[in-house]
């Protein structure tokens, strides 16, 4: 059965940049990039206008900028899936976008697989940091977290198995299951496997909430 199509909008206000990104998406037979934006106000008109799965936002755009426009299509299109594009990695950007809804926050530098990896993650519902965004997040956010949490972590980290742990440790060094795989002589596949059982045996929503409790246990 053939795959359904991730229908994609780049709003970035660099052509160059669109279309490079284009040239990575549209490499994907499941992924289809159908409209460009040069500003965010363009943006969520596309969003309105194409109903696209996934938008990649970036930051740094006239008019209106990619954080503000994710704002803006929480409220007038939830269903589209935004990942912020940038290549500035401070933590403040990632904590804002993902406490205004966003899909996950991806870096200008990041591999063409990555790239593809993400949009798949955010048109599947979950939600996607880079592994050197996710170490931002979790270093800042661990560092105002209260002592008593970690024997909270503790207690139910000690319910994974001893191979889980090893894996849950590596999420909290922000690394990707391609890196934690090699890491550990595991495949991409399998370590995904594990990732999908240690964040439902943990109750997280989200690979930054586990990194997080992977931190306050002291793995």
């Amino acid at each position: 059965m053939t795959a359904e199509v991730i229908r994609v909008v780049i709003a970035d206000d660099e052509p160059l940049i669109r279309a490079g990104i284009r040239m990575i998406l549209t490499s994907a037979p499941d992924i289809e990039v159908v409209a460009e934006a040069a500003n965010g106000r363009e943006a969520v008109d596309l969003a309105l206008s194409h109903a696209p799965a996934v938008m990649l936002l970036d930051i740094q755009m006239p008019v209106m900028d990619g954080l503000t426009a994710l704002g803006e299509l929480r409220r007038a299109a939830p269903e589209v899936r935004a990942l912020i594009l940038t290549t500035f990695g401070e933590k403040e950007n990632v904590l804002r976008a993902l406490g205004q809804g966003g899909a996950g926050f991806l870096l200008k530098d990041s591999a063409p697989g990555e790239l593809i990896g993400a949009v798949r993650a955010a048109a599947a519902g979950d939600a996607y940091l880079s592994p050197g965004a996710t170490r931002h997040v979790v270093d800042q956010l661990a560092s105002g977290r209260a002592a008593v949490r970690g024997e909270e972590a503790r207690r139910r980290v000690a319910e994974l198995s001893e191979r889980e742990r090893g894996v849950l440790a590596l999420l909290g060094e922000g690394l990707s299951n391609a890196d934690a795989g090699r890491g550990l002589h595991m495949s991409e596949a399998t370590v995904k496997t594990y990732v999908s059982r240690i964040l439902a045996k943990l109750g997280c929503e989200n690979r930054v909430q586990a990194a997080l409790l992977a931190r306050d246990a002291g793995l």
